[in-house]
């Protein structure tokens, strides 16, 4: 049978819920995206080193 009372369902209000931190949140981190940034500079140092030094 369909149930049709109006009963308000308890909300529990002790602490407030956080949303998940995720990826972005950790790529905008400045010591991250520094060491990224140095690691991709070697990658491509590396790379122009061996395509255009004999």
């Amino acid at each position: 049978m369909l149930d049709t009372s109006r009963d308000v369902a308890p909300v529990a209000t002790d602490a407030p819920a956080e949303e998940p931190r995720g990826c972005l949140f950790a790529l905008s981190q400045p010591p991250l995206m520094i060491f990224l940034g140095v690691i991709g500079c070697l990658l491509l140092m590396a790379a122009v080193h061996d395509l255009f030094v004999l």
